[in-house]
């Protein structure tokens, strides 16, 4: 998983980041773009989570202030910022993040508030007790995040059960936790927001089950800063479709 592709202006990180695995920790990786209001909250929520965990935060070219606020915090050992030049899209941070996770497990976090970090231990206890090596987190079953969402969201869960014979509720969930051994596998080609609909389908095509748990969901809308919209929807159905089609081989690494 190289960051050749992504630009990085700046890494902020202890000088032990690169020094093994951290077993039985999780690598809570955190794509940020254009978040200034949330970040600080969204950070003390995370630190406070009931985890052995290490935060990897990816600024993706944020021009709000967000930057500048990630530049003053104070070092700490078990976090790690990176930069990008621009704002080359979800996908890419959380690529370039992966170059830098320690962890056992890893964890998406996105970096609004709709997802609350005190679920973290019900993600990760599958993956410690061996369970699963994927836990996706399922959200309330209501269309409170708007109905179009709500059910572009069914409609991309009905597809992808469709289209890879597996039975999950919740494909397009944030709350997306691996055994890292697992996920390094992958070979990821995503950029944008295809991250959710590619890691699933190359996940399932790997045969590896997908274990959901419930989590609370604080949905925001377009106005209080949502970022999604159609044209990501469509992105996802393609790449779902791509990658049922595509060879195995071009899947995974070897």
């Amino acid at each position: 998983m190289s960051t050749a592709a992504f630009a990085v202006q700046e890494i902020t990180t202890n000088a032990d980041a690169q020094r093994g695995e951290l077993t039985g920790w999780v690598s809570v990786i955190i794509p940020i773009y254009n978040e200034v209001e949330s970040i600080e909250e969204l950070l003390r929520r995370v630190e406070d989570s009931p985890a052995r965990k290490e935060i990897i935060l990816v600024d993706d070219g944020s021009t709000d202030g967000t930057r500048e606020k990630l530049r003053q915090l104070a070092p700490h050992p078990s976090v790690t910022i990176l930069f990008h030049e621009g704002n080359q899209g979800k996908g890419a941070a959380i690529r370039t993040a992966l170059e830098y996770a320690r962890g056992e497990y890893v964890l998406i976090q996105d970096s609004d508030l709709e997802y609350d970090p005190q679920d973290y231990p019900a993600l990760i206890a599958p993956l410690a007790d061996r369970r699963a090596n994927v836990v996706y987190g399922m959200r309330n079953d209501r269309p409170g995040r708007g109905l179009s969402f709500f059910l572009g969201a069914k409609f991309l869960t009905v597809l992808t059960n469709f289209l890879y014979g597996i039975k999950i509720h919740d494909e397009a969930t944030c709350y997306k936790a691996f055994r890292r051994s697992v996920l390094a596998r992958v070979n990821l080609q995503c950029r944008r927001f295809e991250f959710c609909p590619e890691v699933t389908a190359k996940i399932s095509r790997m045969g590896e089950p997908i274990l959901e748990v419930p989590i609370s969901y604080h949905p925001r809308s377009a106005q209080q800063g949502k970022k999604i919209r159609w044209t990501d929807g469509a992105s996802a159905i393609w790449t779902l479709l791509r990658y049922r089609l595509q060879s195995r081989k071009k899947l995974f690494r070897s």
